[in-house]
């Protein structure tokens, strides 16, 4: 069967390893004749699995001890609420660096629970860059400092991240975790959901401080993270197939190098389309700055609207998936996670340079 082009920005692409695997197991996992989804999350075969994904994303990402693991539900969009209501003490200000859309929303909800505000932001120029570290000043009265680190509407990554500072650094990593690899001990709450990198949607992954987490007995169970520390995050039933297809994804990081591996694809595929755009003498614009580009999500746009029409539907018919633009921007985004196969992309890039050759 032949696969699409996916470039979807999320649920994105999963490994064909991946989905094999779980294929190969779907009506009788680990020879229990049941599948993942039908066993209990109190069953040492689950638990099983369990174990084995939050084993992986430690060794993966090198993650100390002082750090714990959660497997969460209700996305990153869950996380803007639950961080402030753990984190954000009634005489401190939560600050927030606006890079984009879901910068925006993080902030919107932590000020329905407490104080927060924008410390910095790039939405004047419609978030085409990322503000420099040096242009990022913390008040005293700070419980933290958000991030979001990539930004999938506006094809916006942070290169570099801020260090020494006296607050905890909070990260919304849920487009680029595990594309690149990452020293912890810089961040003391990293929040993903899955759908991008780590797996399928439905589990979000949340690697904490465990000197943050505090038992608060005013937060509801479920808002507050040690709850989910103390159970193993199995206070409820988690979502198991997510959190299996997580475990696959993982090993099929091992398997390519680890982080590093991935990552020198990542560059490979993000540099093949730059350098079409680059090159295309501005037939091809893209919407971020260059040395905030993406390596994640490429953004760019096309002369008129008709000429992007005329290519998104070329696109389409030649099997391309996912390349709409957001309406905050416009034109195109090539959607190039971790899954993504170098073969794909380079296939893109051809059909971009042929767009541009034949068209009139």
């Amino acid at each position: 069967m032949k696969r699409a082009y996916n470039f979807n920005a999320g649920p994105a692409a999963l490994p064909e390893w991946v989905l094999q695997e779980a294929k190969n197991s779907w009506m009788n996992f680990n020879d229990t004749g049941m599948s993942i989804m039908e066993l209990s999350h109190r069953s040492k075969d689950y638990e099983d699995v369990h174990n084995e994904a939050k084993e992986l994303l430690s060794s993966l990402l090198s993650i100390p001890e002082d750090y714990e693991i959660l497997f969460l539900q209700g996305g990153a969009s869950l996380q803007f609420t639950m961080l402030p209501m753990n984190l954000l003490e009634a005489d401190k200000v939560g600050y927030y660096t606006l890079t984009g859309v879901w910068a925006e929303k993080a902030l919107k909800e932590a000020s329905k629970v407490g104080e927060a505000a924008a410390c910095t932001s790039s939405k004047e120029s419609n978030y085409t860059y990322i503000p420099a570290l040096e242009e990022i000043n913390v008040p005293d009265n700070a419980a933290y400092l958000h991030i979001t680190s990539n930004n999938t509407i506006f094809g916006t990554q942070w290169q570099s991240f801020p260090t020494d500072l006296k607050v905890p650094l909070i990260a919304d990593m849920s487009s680029d975790i595990l594309s690149t690899p990452l020293d912890i001990k810089q961040f003391d709450v990293i929040y993903a959901g899955a759908q991008k990198n780590l797996g399928p949607s439905g589990v979000t992954v949340v690697i904490i401080k465990k000197e943050l987490i505090k038992k608060d007995s005013s937060l509801p169970t479920m808002l507050s993270y040690e709850t989910h520390a103390s159970n193993n995050s199995l206070f409820n039933t988690p979502p198991t197939l997510a959190i299996y297809l997580l475990s696959l994804v993982l090993k099929w990081v091992k398997q390519n190098g680890g982080v590093e591996g991935i990552a020198a694809i990542n560059n490979k595929k993000a540099q093949t389309l730059y350098n079409v755009i680059d090159e295309s003498n501005g037939f091809y614009k893209g919407h971020a700055e260059k040395n905030s580009r993406s390596k994640m999500n490429v953004t760019f746009t096309l002369q008129t609207e008709e000429i992007t029409k005329e290519f998104l539907q070329q696109a389409k018919e030649a099997g391309f998936i996912g390349l709409n633009g957001h309406r905050s921007v416009g034109g195109c985004r090539a959607s190039i996670y971790n899954a993504v196969p170098l073969e794909h992309v380079q296939a893109l890039a051809a059909f971009m340079e042929n767009f541009q050759k034949n068209y009139k």
